[in-house]
């Protein structure tokens, strides 16, 4: 048995598609919401049985990856979230680079030797990493025109990964990649799918002005903090509009969040451009850490359950942080 572990959002997807592309094989596809990251525990992996992870932190699966090895199981393991201590066995093979401007795709499309780089661009601009997808696009002499077609792809397949649920999303992450999967081009797949593409760039459009309707809840010269509604639009666009912030207002770090149903919050961080005098957005992770149900990666990081007491005291530890 192949199973296929993915992330929901455009970095997971656009991985899967650049890795079945160049090895085909029959599996079963184990994906969820963007912040649905312990996918190891939705299966069980045995004895022969071989399991490839995307896109989702070692270091929150690291017991499963265990007892999947201790059963027998293989597993190949490509990401570039935390991974904590990454141990040695002859049945787990790792790629993994948690420097903030490398994704998934990215380390897929060095992996199998650039075969298929318009994958891999898509996804880093979906993982709002503008300037390693634009550096790719360099080698591959794109026009501005076409370059802005995956950009905008890129962005909507990662927006309709965000929500409380599967019911938020206007596709299910298997779904959509089933759709994508035998494209080797993105432009391939727009042209085949003009109506998907539209509902997903709706759907975005719509969210988006929602949210840039919002003022800040906090903001200091250091940080600004946005609290958005209780609504099915904010649960969908949080994400995206984490990545808009950031890109408009570089020099500050930025908090976006959410409402989740058991009355709890849910917090995206993105860094600032520059951290601890450093040319490099970091420490998003490390901040979130700091919470039980944290984590991400250097640029951008969240806590998935945030109790409603405790949202003084994240805004209090984010402003310290990147003062």
């Amino acid at each position: 048995m192949h199973f296929d572990v993915f992330n929901g959002d455009a970095d997971g997807i656009c991985a899967l598609i650049q890795l079945r592309l160049v090895q085909p094989l029959a599996s079963k596809l184990i994906t969820g919401i963007k912040r649905d990251i312990q996918l190891l525990d939705k299966f069980t992996a045995s004895s022969g049985d071989y399991v490839t992870v995307l896109d989702i932190s070692l270091q929150q699966n690291s017991v499963r990856v265990n007892e999947f090895l201790n059963n027998g199981a293989h597993i190949f393991y490509v990401d570039h979230h935390q991974s904590g201590d990454i141990q040695k066995h002859p049945h787990l093979k790792t790629l993994i680079n948690t420097d903030s401007a490398v994704c998934t795709s990215l380390l897929i499309n060095q992996h199998l030797k650039g075969k298929y780089p318009l994958w891999a661009i898509t996804a880093a601009f979906g993982d709002n990493l503008n300037h390693s997808a634009e550096q790719l696009a360099a080698t591959l002499n794109l026009n501005p025109a076409k370059l802005d077609i995956l950009k905008n792809l890129g962005i909507y397949i990662n927006y309709n990964g965000y929500g409380s649920c599967m019911a938020d999303l206007h596709f299910a992450p298997d779904k959509l990649y089933l759709e994508m999967a035998d494209f080797q081009s993105p432009f391939d797949f727009i042209s085949d799918n003009p109506h998907l593409f539209a509902q997903l760039q709706q759907g975005y459009q719509e969210d988006m002005t929602n949210a840039r309707s919002i003022h800040p809840e906090y903001q200091s010269d250091a940080v600004a903090v946005f609290i958005l509604p209780d609504t099915l639009w904010a649960r969908r666009v949080n994400g995206a509009f984490g990545n808009d912030l950031a890109n408009l207002n570089p020099s500050k770090a930025h908090a976006v969040i959410t409402y989740n149903q058991d009355n709890s919050y849910q917090v995206g961080v993105r860094a600032p451009a520059c951290y601890k005098n450093q040319p490099n957005k970091a420490g998003a992770d490390e901040l979130c850490s700091n919470f039980p149900s944290g984590g991400g990666r250097k640029a951008a990081a969240g806590i998935n359950h945030l109790p409603s007491d405790q949202l003084n005291v994240f805004i209090q530890k984010f402003e310290k942080f990147y003062s």
